[in-house]
Protein backbone atom coordinates (compact mmCIF):
# COMPACT_ATOMS: atom_id res chain seq x y z
CA UNK A 1 0.00 0.00 0.00
CA UNK A 2 1.24 3.56 -0.90
CA UNK A 3 2.23 5.50 1.82
CA UNK A 4 3.42 2.64 4.38
CA UNK A 5 7.30 2.99 5.51
CA UNK A 6 8.78 -0.26 5.86
CA UNK A 7 11.22 1.25 8.14
CA UNK A 8 8.35 1.22 10.12
CA UNK A 9 6.80 -2.07 9.47
CA UNK A 10 8.75 -3.31 12.99
CA UNK A 11 6.48 -3.21 15.87
CA UNK A 12 9.85 -2.21 18.23
CA UNK A 13 10.64 0.49 15.67
CA UNK A 14 7.41 1.82 15.13
CA UNK A 15 6.86 2.23 19.14
CA UNK A 16 10.00 3.70 19.82
CA UNK A 17 9.56 6.31 17.09
CA UNK A 18 6.03 7.10 18.68
CA UNK A 19 7.59 7.44 21.62
CA UNK A 20 10.06 9.22 20.81
CA UNK A 21 7.74 11.61 19.04
CA UNK A 22 6.11 12.33 21.91
CA UNK A 23 9.08 14.42 23.44
CA UNK A 24 12.19 16.36 23.21
CA UNK A 25 14.63 13.66 24.26
CA UNK A 26 14.50 10.67 26.13
CA UNK A 27 17.17 8.93 28.30
CA UNK A 28 18.05 5.49 26.25
CA UNK A 29 16.46 3.47 29.90
CA UNK A 30 13.39 5.20 29.82
CA UNK A 31 12.62 4.45 26.11
CA UNK A 32 13.81 0.75 26.99
CA UNK A 33 11.87 0.20 29.82
CA UNK A 34 8.55 1.94 27.92
CA UNK A 35 9.34 -0.63 24.62
CA UNK A 36 9.55 -3.16 27.17
CA UNK A 37 12.91 -4.70 25.26
CA UNK A 38 16.37 -5.41 26.08
CA UNK A 39 19.42 -2.90 26.03
CA UNK A 40 20.44 -4.92 22.76
CA UNK A 41 17.30 -4.59 20.86
CA UNK A 42 17.04 -1.01 21.72
CA UNK A 43 20.89 -0.07 20.61
CA UNK A 44 20.18 -2.16 17.17
CA UNK A 45 16.89 -0.34 16.99
CA UNK A 46 18.51 2.76 17.87
CA UNK A 47 20.90 2.09 15.09
CA UNK A 48 18.93 1.32 12.46
CA UNK A 49 16.15 4.26 12.94
CA UNK A 50 19.48 6.89 12.77
CA UNK A 51 20.90 4.99 10.01
CA UNK A 52 17.91 6.27 7.76
CA UNK A 53 17.76 9.68 9.49
CA UNK A 54 14.66 9.22 11.69
CA UNK A 55 16.47 9.30 15.19
CA UNK A 56 19.22 11.00 16.98
CA UNK A 57 21.73 9.40 19.70
CA UNK A 58 23.70 11.92 21.71
CA UNK A 59 26.02 10.67 24.24
CA UNK A 60 27.21 12.36 27.57
CA UNK A 61 27.68 12.13 30.71
CA UNK A 62 25.45 12.79 34.45
CA UNK A 63 28.24 13.04 36.65
CA UNK A 64 30.93 10.23 35.88
CA UNK A 65 28.28 8.29 34.45
CA UNK A 66 27.87 8.13 30.81
CA UNK A 67 24.30 8.29 29.51
CA UNK A 68 22.37 8.08 26.17
CA UNK A 69 19.60 9.76 25.15
CA UNK A 70 17.46 9.49 21.91
CA UNK A 71 15.28 12.19 19.99
CA UNK A 72 13.31 11.60 16.98
CA UNK A 73 14.35 13.82 14.09
CA UNK A 74 12.55 16.03 11.97
CA UNK A 75 12.45 13.40 9.10
CA UNK A 76 11.29 10.50 11.46
CA UNK A 77 8.65 12.97 13.28
CA UNK A 78 6.97 12.93 9.18
CA UNK A 79 7.70 9.24 8.77
CA UNK A 80 6.01 8.36 11.26
CA UNK A 81 3.31 10.68 10.74
CA UNK A 82 2.94 9.85 6.85
CA UNK A 83 3.26 5.98 7.94
CA UNK A 84 0.05 6.71 10.20
CA UNK A 85 -1.96 8.26 8.20
CA UNK A 86 -1.39 5.56 5.50
CA UNK A 87 -2.08 2.66 8.21
CA UNK A 88 -5.63 5.00 8.89
CA UNK A 89 -6.35 4.91 4.99
CA UNK A 90 -5.35 1.53 5.32
CA UNK A 91 -8.17 0.80 7.80
CA UNK A 92 -10.67 2.78 6.63
CA UNK A 93 -10.71 1.29 3.21
CA UNK A 94 -10.51 -2.55 4.78
CA UNK A 95 -13.77 -0.97 6.90
CA UNK A 96 -15.54 0.33 3.50
CA UNK A 97 -14.97 -2.80 1.65
CA UNK A 98 -16.32 -5.25 4.50
CA UNK A 99 -19.24 -2.96 5.13
CA UNK A 100 -19.99 -3.13 1.27
CA UNK A 101 -19.23 -7.08 1.31
CA UNK A 102 -21.84 -7.47 4.44
CA UNK A 103 -24.76 -4.50 3.10
CA UNK A 104 -24.40 -7.34 -0.21
CA UNK A 105 -24.52 -10.33 1.65
CA UNK A 106 -27.33 -9.05 3.58
CA UNK A 107 -29.59 -8.45 0.20
CA UNK A 108 -28.68 -11.91 -0.86
CA UNK A 109 -29.92 -13.70 2.15
CA UNK A 110 -33.19 -11.48 1.47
Amino acid sequence: MNGLDPVLHHPTKLTVLAFLSGCQEAEFSVVRDYCQVSDSVLSKTATSLETVGYLRARKGYVGKRPRTWLSATRQGRAALAAHLGALQQLAAAAEAAGSETGAEGDRQES
